[in-house]
C-alpha cells in the first residue's frame, strides 16, 4: 500500500533530478517540469510539441510585469503564462531565475492566462520550495491516474510525525551539562535538534526558536544577527538555569541554503529582504512552526518563555498548543552591515525591535 508521506519524498527527489512530476488537484491533474533542474533536451522529451506553459508564483510574474500588484500580495500563488513560439527553455530560465533580470532582454510579450487547476498549481510550488529549487515549471495538462495528491504533501510537512530520533550529553561552551536531542520524520532530508541548558526546575522554560542560518551560525556572516542571537541566547539560558534551544532546519526562513544565498545577490542590487524572496518567488516567510510546537511536546514542555522579537512565533505556538507564558524580547546591537536587514524586521515583517 502507498505511503503519502514517501509519495511526496520521491515527488520532491524527481524534481530535484529535472524528472516530471504529476500532480492531482479538484477537477484535474497536471504534469510539470522543474525548469531550473531541466534543460532543453528534458523539455522536448517532456512536450515535442511545444504546448506546455509556464508556471510561475504571483511575487516573480509581477516582478516581471507579467502579473499584477493584488496577485502579488500572496507572492507564492501560482500564475501560468501562455506559450509563445519565442518561449524556450533559455527563455523560460530568464523568466525563473532573477540573476538574469539584468542580463537578458525578454522576447515578449507574455500573456498570463487563469490557471487551470489552481491547488494542483500551488501544490508544485510547493514541492520547489520543499526541494530547495527555484518555483518555476514547464506545466502541461495529465490524464494519468497516478497523479500526487495534494494530501500527500500534507502529509510529507505533518509535524505531528516528528519524533526523537536520539539524545545524548553534549557539553557546550555555554554549558557543560548541556544535552543534545535529535528529532526526526522518516522521510525528510533534515534534522531538528533541541539543546537543553540545566535542569528543569517546574518553571516555564527559558526557549528560543533559532531557524539554522549557516552564514550566520557557522561562518560569521554580518549580513545578519543570527550568529550572536544564538550565543546571546544560551547565554541568557545559562545564567537563567533552565532553558531549551530548538535549532530549526528551516534556512532562509524556509527557503533553503541555495536559495537564501540567491537573495543576498538580489540584496547586493539593492532589495531588501522581504523584495528579494518575492523577487524569487517565494513567500515573504515559509517557516513552519508547528514544528517547534511537536518538539517542545516530544520534551513535556507545553509552557514556556519564549525569547523572541518575533509576534508570529508566538502565535504560531499558542495555535499549535503550547502556551506562552511570556515573550522574552531579544535585542542585540546592529552592525554596518545589518542595519537595513534588521530594520526591514522591524517595519515590513513585524518585528519588535
Amino acid at each position: 500500500m502507498s505511503d503519502p508521506a514517501r509519495d511526496a519524498a520521491r515527488a520532491i527527489d524527481a524534481l530535484r533530478r529535472g524528472w516530471p512530476v504529476a500532480l492531482a488537484g479538484e477537477g484535474g491533474a497536471i504534469e510539470v517540469l522543474a525548469i531550473e533542474s531541466g534543460d532543453a533536451n528534458r523539455l522536448a522529451d517532456f512536450d515535442a510539441g511545444g504546448r506546455a506553459d509556464v508556471l510561475l508564483s504571483a511575487g516573480r510574474a509581477a516582478t516581471l510585469k507579467l502579473a499584477n500588484q493584488a496577485d502579488a500580495a500572496v507572492p507564492d500563488a501560482p500564475v501560468r503564462i501562455e506559450r509563445a513560439p519565442w518561449l524556450d527553455f533559455a527563455a523560460a530560465t530568464a523568466l525563473a531565475d532573477p540573476q538574469f533580470d539584468l542580463a537578458t532582454p525578454f522576447k515578449g510579450p507574455f500573456h498570463a492566462a487563469p490557471v487551470a487547476v489552481p491547488d494542483a498549481a500551488a501544490a508544485a510550488l510547493r514541492l520547489a520550495r520543499i526541494a530547495g529549487i527555484l518555483p518555476a515549471f514547464f506545466v502541461r495538462p495529465y490524464a494519468g491516474t497516478d497523479a500526487l495528491p495534494i494530501a500527500a504533501i500534507d502529509a510529507h510537512e505533518d509535524a505531528g510525525r516528528l519524533a526523537i530520533a536520539a539524545r545524548a550529553r553534549l557539553p557546550v561552551v555555554a554549558a557543560e551539562d548541556a544535552e543534545i536531542v535529535a528529532f526526526r520524520t522518516p522521510e525528510a532530508a533534515g534534522e531538528h535538534v533541541a539543546l537543553l541548558i540545566g535542569q528543569p526546575t517546574g518553571a516555564p522554560p527559558l526557549v528560543r526558536l533559532h531557524s539554522e542560518c549557516l552564514t550566520g551560525d557557522a561562518l560569521g556572516s554580518l549580513k545578519c544577527d543570527c550568529g550572536p542571537q544564538l550565543q546571546a541566547a544560551l547565554a541568557a539560558m545559562r545564567a537563567d538555569g533552565w532553558g531549551i534551544l530548538l535549532y530549526l532546519r528551516q534556512e532562509g526562513r524556509g527557503i533553503g541554503l541555495v536559495n537564501k544565498l540567491r537573495a543576498y545577490a538580489l540584496q547586493d542590487q539593492g532589495f531588501d529582504t522581504v523584495d528579494a524572496n518575492t523577487r524569487l518567488g517565494f513567500a515573504i516567510d515559509a517557516r513552519d512552526f508547528g514544528v517547534a510546537a511537536q518538539m517542545l511536546r516530544l520534551l513535556g514542555q507545553t509552557r514556556i518563555r519564549l525569547m523572541t522579537n518575533n509576534p508570529e512565533k508566538v502565535a504560531s505556538l499558542e495555535a499549535a498548543g503550547i502556551a506562552v507564558a511570556e515573550r522574552v524580547p531579544h535585542k542585540l546591537p546592529p552592525n554596518p552591515h545589518n542595519e537595513r536587514y534588521l530594520a526591514t524586521k522591524r517595519d515590513r515583517t513585524g518585528h519588535q525591535l
